[in-house]
């Protein structure tokens, strides 16, 4: 295939501070600069979250799904919260994903590529830099890597220590994962392990239900014709999150032996926010020296043009597995903004995964006050992403949710209709409303029938 000379090319200089000369977004500012150069240098002394193979075996999992050969699910909450980091919210969690997953393989007839939004997802950006109430000015709650949701000025001052904090939640999170994981937690023989206790009687419970009957009865006849199958007993598990807090990840950056290049070893799979995109920003200039896999978001005001010289910076050789691009449109403006960009990066020859982000483009407010999304524009975006991929022969290859394994009641629509009045029931996000088991496994289904699979 031929590619297009790059726009940009590479510098030759990069440094895992060079951000530092670029303009950065969406950073906190902190008080004391000896007190932070003091947490980022502990920070940089402890040991990494993942490991460099864990990093190209991603890559290389995702070079498969570029080519259509895998399915990306990518889930998990909008900000972790340190009080959060127990086993019951952290099973909850991984169980809501391992459903949704065993949905997908079982409609879509392919391997799913399971990377949870958490173990790392503790910063935020934020629409404006402080908040007011009632005449008092405050600096604007980060998440906790940066500073506490009470609002008072102790509570809102940027602490670097909530640096060493984040990486000890991150590390006790990934820890209960990777113990869940290996010992048998996501084992197709038991799938009754991946049970959550509140939806016993959901309205999608007992659909879900036949379908692992389903699965158990095809498993125990290919282990009568061939014996055991240990594929089937554990599953890949990645993390990722929003690369935000630049400090963090510059300290998290390492080199490592039998492997060139420096490794984000903060999660497996960091990725660009929509408003920290800017193609000469600071946000640009560190991941475009990582040997991360990578995604950015894209948002209904970006331009071909632009985007493609984002492409070039992050991805100049065009490298298998490298660059996703998560789109994130909102289901009013789909259908103007997304084909353009989808036709641009075709016509190039560039290779990208292509992910749907239903959620942030369909975020608005309550007369109640509550932040909320209705999940028939949720599903309506993605129904539209699948339908336009289609239209210009492209592949949409993934999908990137807000969700968890609480009984929460955030989003409105779904199997149980929510309404507004129902979000003051069980409405426990700090920042963005998430989905819940039944609007998850729902959007699963969705996925499965938008490819054929039902």
């Amino acid at each position: 295939m031929n590619h297009p000379s790059p726009l940009f090319h590479k510098p030759a200089a990069w440094a895992p501070d060079s951000w530092q000369q670029r303009v950065a977004l969406q950073q906190p500012v902190y008080e004391d600069a000896a007190e932070l150069a003091r947490a980022t240098k502990q920070l940089a002394e402890l040991p990494p979250l993942v490991t460099s193979w864990e990093v190209r075996a991603l890559k290389q999992a995702l070079a498969e799904a570029q080519e259509g050969q895998r399915f990306l699910l990518q889930g998990g909450d909008c900000a972790e919260s340190f009080v959060d980091c127990t086993s019951p919210i952290i099973s909850n969690r991984l169980k809501v994903l391992l459903q949704m997953s065993l949905v997908l393989v079982h409609g879509l007839k392919k391997p799913v590529l399971r990377v949870g939004r958490f173990a790392g997802q503790y910063a935020k950006p934020r629409s404006t830099d402080t908040e007011t109430r009632d005449g008092v000015t405050l600096p604007s709650f980060r998440g906790d890597v940066v500073n506490g949701p009470a609002f008072t000025a102790e509570a809102r001052r940027a602490d670097p220590q909530r640096l060493i904090q984040a990486h000890a939640h991150s590390a006790l999170t990934m820890n209960f994962v990777r113990a869940l994981i290996d010992g048998g937690f996501a084992d197709l023989h038991h799938p009754e392990y991946w049970d959550l206790a509140w939806v016993e009687h959901a309205p999608l419970a007992a659909e879900y239900r036949r379908m692992v009957a389903g699965i158990g009865d095809s498993l125990r006849f290919m282990e009568t014709l061939a014996g055991p199958i240990a594929g089937f007993t554990r599953v890949d598990f990645f993390t990722s999150h929003e690369a935000l807090l630049l400090h963090y990840e510059q300290a998290m950056t390492r080199q490592v032996p039998r492997h060139e290049g420096w490794f984000n070893l903060s999660t497996h799979f960091p990725w660009i926010g929509m408003r920290t995109a800017a193609l000469d920003g600071a946000h640009t200039e560190y991941f475009r020296g990582i040997s991360n896999p990578i995604a950015v978001k894209v948002g209904p005001t970006a331009k071909p043009d632009d985007v493609l010289r984002l492409i070039d910076v992050l991805n100049p050789e065009d490298e298998p597995g490298r660059l996703t691009l998560i789109h994130r449109m909102g289901n009013a403006q789909i259908a103007a903004a997304l084909p353009s960009l989808l036709e641009a990066v075709k016509r190039a020859g560039r290779r990208v995964l292509w992910v749907a982000d239903p959620m942030h483009g369909n975020t608005e407010s309550t007369s109640n006050g509550y932040k909320t999304r209705r999940f028939d524009n949720i599903r309506g975006e993605l129904e539209q992403a699948f339908d336009i991929h289609a239209a210009v022969g492209t592949r949409l290859g993934g999908v990137h949710l807000e969700l968890t394994g609480e009984d929460v009641t955030e989003c409105m629509g779904g199997a149980r209709d929510l309404s507004e009045t129902d979000l003051k029931r069980a409405y426990k996000s700090m920042v963005d409303p998430r989905l819940n088991y039944e609007q998850s496994l729902e959007l699963a289904m969705l996925i499965v029938r938008k490819s054929g699979g039902m």
